[in-house]
């Protein structure tokens, strides 16, 4: 067998509980007949469907499955078992775990290990399809491509449930083809907690907006758009993470707040426009948001009913330029203003008109063309468009587009200062 990518490589294994779980001990060995080291890390639930000591001996090493452990926890076990992997797998990762990732859960060994690494992360989903399928593990999944967390599968398949669709664990061949991919991938970007450049923005004060605004037609309906908030709340979340006060304007989303920012939320687009003004001054704004342009001018105060005569018209009214009226606020104008562009064509050409017409320091152009998988999915690929050219970044997550804006965004902020 040619040398692999797993030769020497280290690997935590978070097998949670399922019925999957038995293809976790293939896993194991298919792992270790590369070369790699596995320690494994055992859920209450899967050891009702796979037995540790099958695990432990596979893996050449004990399992872990207490958090409660006197003799592991003496040195802080979790933490030192969370750092020493190059890599965390967790196989088979059901809705809890999935729900727990998502929103920073820590009330076991597994949950505690995944909160506390500052490794990269590959889930292999197992569950029934209804629980794939629901919108709650769906958004818990977005919200973990937002934060970098890479995923293998599911498969689509028959279920032990007897019901067909996606939600099949992928593969042990799969799985360690993802696993090698990962490792190909350049190494993760630091938390900013053990970062050197963790007070990048240290002191200063940043508005962030994200998220659609909706524009009500009448009680009950409204225009909006689809734009999920992602890419603005990982900026607002990275910035923090390196010393800056952070104040978040959202639209509505289902998105948690992110740590250690302040959030404001909103409907609107002049709800927008208020809040932002409410939150200056500030050295930093991003205006991620999705605003739409324009509103309708007179709002029904009760639903409008179909009449038989066709469909109403709505006379629509143009909605604050956010963006324009920071930019070009004179004195008050922030330091640094970024503004986002979401095209469907000329991306470009677009960015470039935007970048003069508004007045700010960048652009970030992006396509949401049919088919791009940009609004409301966990990756991005933009331009970022300025008056000395334009960079071209590769297509990554959101949360690393956040991280690498946020750098960009404090260099600018040096050099005016």
């Amino acid at each position: 067998m040619k040398p692999s990518l797993l030769s020497s490589a280290r690997i935590l294994l978070i097998v949670g509980g399922g019925v999957s779980a038995y293809k976790s001990l293939d896993l194991i060995r298919r792992l270790r007949e590369r070369g790699a080291g596995v320690r494994v890390v055992m859920t209450a639930a899967a050891k009702q469907f796979v037995a540790p000591l099958s695990a432990g001996a596979l893996s050449g090493a004990a399992v872990r499955d207490d958090l409660f452990n006197l003799a592991d926890e003496a040195q802080m076990g979790h933490i030192e078992l969370s750092r020493s992997a190059d890599l965390i797998v967790v196989a088979p990762a059901t809705a809890d775990l999935l729900a727990k990732m998502a929103h920073g859960l820590a009330n076991d060994l597994a949950s505690t290990t995944l909160l506390a690494t500052d490794k990269r992360v590959l889930v292999a989903p197992a569950m029934n399809v209804r629980m794939w399928l629901h919108p709650a593990t769906q958004r818990n999944v977005a919200i973990m491509r937002g934060d970098g967390i890479a995923f293998v599968g599911p498969d689509d398949g028959d279920m032990a449930c007897g019901e067909f669709g996606p939600g099949r664990m992928a593969e042990p061949l799969a799985i360690v083809a993802a696993v090698e991919e990962e490792l190909r991938r350049p190494t993760a970007i630091p938390l900013p907690s053990a970062s050197p450049s963790r007070d990048l923005l240290k002191d200063k004060r940043v508005v962030v907006t994200a998220g659609p605004t909706y524009e009500p037609i009448d009680p009950v309906r409204f225009i909006g758009n689809r734009s999920s908030g992602l890419q603005g709340y990982a900026i607002a979340q990275s910035a923090a993470c390196v010393g800056a006060d952070v104040t978040l304007v959202s639209g509505p989303t289902s998105l948690a707040d992110p740590p250690g920012v302040r959030v404001v939320r909103v409907e609107t687009a002049r709800q927008m426009h208020e809040a932002v003004r409410a939150a200056l001054p500030a050295d930093i704004f991003v205006a991620a948001a999705a605003v739409a342009d324009w509103r309708v001018e007179n709002v029904g105060a009760r639903k409008l009913k179909k009449s038989g005569t066709g469909a109403p018209t709505l006379s629509l009214t143009e909605n604050p330029d956010i963006l324009a009226e920071i930019a070009g606020s004179g004195t008050e104008r922030p330091g640094v203003v970024v503004g986002f562009a979401a095209e469907t064509e000329n991306v470009l050409d677009n960015a470039r008109a935007k970048l003069t017409r508004k007045g700010c320091d960048l652009v970030v152009a992006n396509s949401v063309a049919e088919g791009s998988g940009t609004f409301g999915g966990a990756e991005n690929e933009v331009y970022v468009v300025s008056n000395t050219g334009v960079e071209t970044w590769p297509r990554m997550s959101k949360r690393e587009v956040a991280e690498k804006l946020v750098a960009l965004i404090a260099s600018l902020d040096r050099g005016i200062r």
